[in-house]
């Protein structure tokens, strides 16, 4: 076994092909987990190298290979034992720069990726040897169909598929970044070398004998790796200059409690999960340099701080334990579920159901020393500020790619301003700002994006309580009102109902067409029809007439918005009410949440960001935990003629019907059936009866993405197949 530190020109460059094993799974990799961030990791490594470290590098991991017997003279060939998701992607990547660069006329740098992606055709003895790796049977089509697409590729034309998918967001970046200026040629020449030369990787190169399972099942051992906290500590008390007596005690004041359970507990931001004291060390590190870096990095970017600015840990150490011991104060206080919050606590709260951490450097820098003139008031009018930024953009669906840039743009706005100036200046800094990143939603914008929507399913439901949360608590006169005694309503606790029965077909039985049926289902979800119930209601008074649910809210409920409702409809509560408390709803919202008078955002030929779109596969769900590999699956109707349908989830995401393995749970439902159907939703588990569907929706949600769309093979195949269903939820054609 040899082992050294190559770039990728050094595994592809020499006459050669990688071939990923039949066994193992096909290529699984994603944009929001792997591709978006491998790019921002390359555009890194060159905002480093021009400003501050010409030698940086950037280090993408581990492969393990093993040599292939072959006959004299035949292209040497090496089996992929791991790291085939990694060398694809590297692939797809050089393959996506080679087209932009052939694109844009730029032969010779175009020349420099080319013996990286194929193989001289003298070495050729087959079509297949023209790749520098061969993937498995179930990812060639796609492979070979994306890699020999002439530039520029239209991916339109190309075979749909995960390989394209990668191909089309690593051309679309390369060529955003490259841009068309007059600075591009320059740009394409740091590119290139920076692809080719300072990405590292540590190859393990295995001789024919070796035993490569064995190797395999060390290096994917289940271990306990090293947080970025452990890195730090190590750093730190290595770099201590005292005795070990004083040491010891350093460590028993300033860091042990960080390795107590309430610090170590994992948390998940995004789709990526940490101890909190990692995310609070990172957060704590951006607040304090006010540079962007993924928390992979914060280990590297705390020794950098060290470095050259902090020098002297001693001192550091009980800056960084009167900040945590601040911001475990913020996260315990938003976690009350009684009674008034401060300032900084509701807004932690309020901030914390929109899935977003973004804001916490932010938080962390009014309360470093730096900011200890700024008064309390100030601060707190800084945050409702940023509150208001935050709940207009998520209200009207704004994409959340480069916020937390965004953010730090804002701090470093703010450390410029004198400390009496700051509420005004995030004011202005956020309303001036015309980018879609960074624009500040205004009221038009805000009600077009409530009235009339279907709120109950636009919303996450823990966003849509906050929402209702905060506008019962401005009519109790909290945070900042005339308070009433009754106090702020329960956080957390209360439940989203709606006021006309989702079922109001059997429950609400009314002589409409079949045109007001539709619109009557068109306004059933719309946030009018929507409120908050603190206790839960029986099946009695939640589907009872409108007169008895009336009564009951009037006399036993003590919600505000509740009652104004009631009050809204003393007879009859339907479609006009619904409009009409959804209009006055929608004005209280955006009271809560105001923006500077004559504010109206971004102006209306400017093009919005668009909401990323998901692409789900069981692979992804298999991955993250949310479906066990070996997990049987039914049919969803116990009584059909296909009960007895049966496929199994295999480890690598594929679904089993008999001896025969289906990339999705269309092919396999159709497989199992002989005619076609919406898989995700004809599948159930065997022992709960969820449906892939439920799951799938479930998983979305976990990630922040409940309501994005889907575009996978569902959309296909209900482009071919049309459904329905009956009053019992059968799938009919």
């Amino acid at each position: 076994m040899k082992t050294d530190v190559v770039k990728p020109k050094d595994v592809f460059y020499n006459p050669t092909q990688l071939v990923v094993p039949l066994f193992q799974r096909p290529y699984v990799w994603s944009k929001e987990t792997q591709w978006a961030p491998l790019w921002q990791d390359i555009v890194r490594v060159i905002e480093i190298i021009s400003k501050h470290n010409p030698n940086a590098s950037h280090f993408l991991g581990a492969i393990v290979i093993q040599q292939v017997p072959t006959t004299l003279g035949a292209l040497p060939t090496w089996n992929i034992i791991d790291g085939q998701q990694r060398l694809t992607t590297l692939q797809i990547l050089l393959d996506a720069l080679h087209d932009q660069l052939v694109h844009r006329g730029l032969e010779q740098l175009a020349g420099q990726i080319l013996p990286l992606i194929e193989n001289p055709t003298d070495y050729r003895a087959s079509e297949e040897d023209r790749y520098k790796l061969w993937p498995t049977n179930r990812d060639r089509d796609g492979f070979v169909a994306v890699m020999s697409a002439t530039a520029p590729a239209d991916y339109d034309q190309i075979l749909a598929s995960r390989l394209s998918d990668a191909h089309r967001f690593f051309s679309e970046e390369i060529a955003a970044w490259l841009g068309d200026d007059d600075g591009s040629i320059g740009r394409a020449r740091t590119l290139v070398p920076t692809i080719l030369d300072r990405l590292e990787i540590a190859n393990i190169r295995l001789e024919v004998n070796e035993d490569a399972q064995a190797i395999f099942e060390t290096l994917n051992a289940r271990g306990t790796p090293l947080s970025a906290a452990d890195l730090i500590k190590n750093f730190v008390f290595q770099n201590l200059d005292a005795t070990p007596d004083a040491a010891e005690q350093a460590y028993l004041n300033y860091w042990a409690e960080f390795e107590t359970p309430w610090w170590e507990q994992q948390i998940t931001t995004g789709r990526i999960t940490n101890s909190r004291i990692s995310l609070f060390l990172w957060q704590w590190l951006t607040a304090r340099t006010l540079s962007e870096f993924p928390i992979r990095e914060v280990f590297s970017q705390f020794k950098h701080y060290v470095n050259t600015v902090a020098k002297d840990v001693s001192a550091l150490l009980p800056r960084i334990r009167a900040a945590s011991d601040r911001y475990r104060a913020i996260i315990e206080g938003a976690e009350k579920p009684n009674g008034p919050l401060s300032r900084v606590e509701l807004f932690s709260y309020r901030v914390g159901t929109l899935d977003s951490e973004v804001a916490r450097p932010l938080i962390i820098w009014l309360d470093e020393p730096e900011q200890t003139e700024v008064s309390g008031s100030d601060k707190g009018r800084v945050l409702a500020t940023l509150e208001s930024w935050l709940v207009r953009r998520a209200l009207v669906k704004t994409a959340s790619q480069g916020a937390n840039r965004f953010i730090i743009d804002v701090i470093k706005h703010l450390r410029e301003q004198p400390n009496d100036a700051l509420p005004e200046a995030i004011e202005n800094y956020l309303a001036s700002n015309d980018t879609p990143v960074g624009y500040w939603p205004g009221d038009d914008e805000v009600r077009d994006a409530l009235v009339g929507a279907k709120a109950y399913t636009k919303y996450r439901r823990v966003r849509l309580r906050m929402v209702l949360e905060a506008v019962e608590d401005a009519k109790r006169g909290y945070p900042d009102g005339k308070q009433l005694t009754m106090g702020p309503v329960v956080r957390e606790k209360g439940t989203v109902e709606h006021l006309m029965p989702q079922k109001w077909r059997k429950h609400w039985s009314a002589d409409l067409t079949e045109e007001q049926q539709f619109v009557r289902d068109q306004i059933l979800h719309q946030l009018g029809n929507l409120t908050l119930v603190t206790q839960k209601l029986n099946s009695t008074i939640n589907n009872g007439s409108w007169l008895s649910k009336r009564e009951h809210f009037l006399n036993h409920d003590d919600v505000l918005i509740t009652k104004d409702a009631m009050n809204l409809a003393p007879l009859e509560w339907d479609e006009r009410t619904i409009e009409a408390r959804t209009d006055q709803l929608a004005e209280q919202i955006l009271d809560i949440w105001p923006v500077p008078v004559g504010h109206i955002g971004l102006p209306a030929d400017t093009p919005r960001q668009p909401t990323e779109t998901a692409h789900v596969y069981i692979a992804h769900l298999v991955s993250s935990g949310w479906l066990n590999a070996g997990t049987r699956l039914r049919c969803r109707h116990p009584n059909s003629q296909f009960a007895d349908a049966l496929a199994i989830v295999s480890e690598d995401g594929l679904l089993y019907v008999g001896d025969t393995a289906y990339d999705t749970p269309s092919g396999a439902a159709t497989a199992a059936t002989g005619r076609g159907h919406n898989g995700w939703w004809w599948w159930v588990v065997e022992d709960t009866q969820r449906s892939l569907q439920d799951i799938r929706a479930e998983y979305l949600a976990s990630l922040g993405e409940a309501d994005a769309e889907i575009i996978d093979e569902t959309t296909i195949v209900d482009s071919v197949f049309s459904f329905t269903e009956n009053d019992d939820g059968e799938e009919m054609e």
